[in-house]
């Protein structure tokens, strides 16, 4: 049986941190959730997971938004 990882709370808040620039992008092009997922290749409900944080990304998932949103996938770990 392998173990499960579990998040600590920094990694945690990192992740929430990821979410609210996701949706801070997102909003700024004046897209919805389901432009984007649209864009990204991906369901809308992911999205919407994504940015509440109830979600982490896969990686496929966040190159696929970095891509839509146009922006390098450093960008959703840092504001600019």
């Amino acid at each position: 049986m392998s173990a499960r990882f579990t998040l600590t709370p920094t990694q945690l808040d990192e992740r929430a941190a990821i979410g609210r620039r996701v949706r801070a992008l997102r909003t700024e092009r004046g897209w919805s959730q389901e432009d984007l997922a649209e864009r990204a290749g991906i369901d809308r409900k992911s999205v919407y997971r994504i940015e509440l944080s109830s979600r982490g990304l896969s990686i496929d998932a966040y190159l696929a938004i970095a891509t839509a949103l146009e922006v390098p996938t450093a960008r959703l770990h840092r504001d600019e």
